[in-house]
């Protein structure tokens, strides 16, 4: 008779998944990212923030809906779906403005406050517990944010504070998704993602709006929500496979992607002070992450 595999691989192999998921989408966000600078040079933020969810809707009815059929539109949970998708509209609007003043490296930097900021909420609304060790290291990642940003310095830029709103949404939406991982299906949360902004945007958009003027344009425009689209979806993936606190470090590689991303297409580098800042973000976030996977 043939035996089942033990609980432990399969718990192992799933959250390795979760993993290289999570890593997935850290590299797809720095690429769409430089597109939305490279936008915001010319264009309102709201109109490439729209563009951005109305890409993603369009992008993920096309390549899920001939495979998973219209029963995917079905959710069991509206009003968390639709709070998860204002809570990264938000975060999106925030991002895609402060990008336009700030290096992408500088602010993806401190956009890794949200694996940090993702601890305490988890805590409170699913009930996984952190050690007095990981409430110290999300302390230690809030010092590297401050060395960051250096407010009442000369340096400081008040686009920072934008990339630190953005991170707190985006670790709502996390917490959010992993909540409702347990209800809906993966594919049904990436389609409800993006409900808000594709649509609630729709009564601004007019005001805004100004025609994209070249080939190059409206292939940002296009990618963005296709890149987007990949992104949230892998993201949704791995907080399917594997609790928040431990998927969520491993963002970070979104860091790294937008240092390359910022230098070469913007010939943007950090300064010593923000390698510093982004080292004691991206280690106190990696400290949790590896000692949620230590047992007992």
């Amino acid at each position: 008779m043939k035996q089942p595999a033990p609980q432990p691989a399969r718990a192992g192999q799933r959250i390795l998944a979760g993993i290289l998921f999570m890593c997935g989408a850290g590299l797809l966000f720095p690429v769409m990212s430089g597109f939305a600078k490279f936008l915001g040079a010319d264009y309102n933020t709201l109109q490439i923030s729209w563009a951005r969810a109305f890409g993603h809707i369009v992008f993920m009815l096309i390549f899920f809906v001939p495979r998973f059929g219209l029963g995917m539109l079905r959710t069991r949970r509206i009003g968390t779906q639709l709070a998860r998708s204002l809570m990264l509209f938000t975060s999106n609007v925030a991002s895609f403005l402060a990008i336009v003043y700030i290096p992408l490296g500088k602010a993806a930097a401190i956009t890794m406050m949200a694996p940090l900021l993702v601890l305490p909420l988890a805590w409170l609304v699913l009930g996984e517990r952190a050690a007095r060790s990981h409430i110290g290291a999300l302390l230690v990642g809030f010092v590297g944010m401050l060395i960051l940003i250096q407010p009442g310095s000369a340096v400081f830029q008040w686009a920072a504070l934008l990339s630190l709103l953005s991170a707190c949404c985006y670790a709502v939406y996390q917490v959010l998704t992993r909540l409702i991982s347990a209800i809906d299906t993966p594919e049904t949360s990436a389609i409800y993602s993006s409900i808000v902004g594709s649509f609630g945007m729709l009564l601004v958009l007019p005001f805004v709006w100004k025609t994209p003027h070249g080939a190059r344009d409206i292939f940002f425009f296009c990618s963005l929500g296709v890149l987007g689209a990949m992104g949230h979806y892998f993201v949704a993936r791995a907080l399917a496979y594997a609790p928040a606190n431990i998927v969520a470090p491993f963002q970070y590689m979104q860091l790294i992607g937008s240092v390359v991303v910022g230098y070469l297409f913007f010939g943007d580098f950090p300064d010593f002070l923000g390698w510093v800042g982004a080292a004691i973000i991206v280690g106190a976030g990696l400290y949790i992450g590896w000692s949620q996977r230590k047992p007992g």
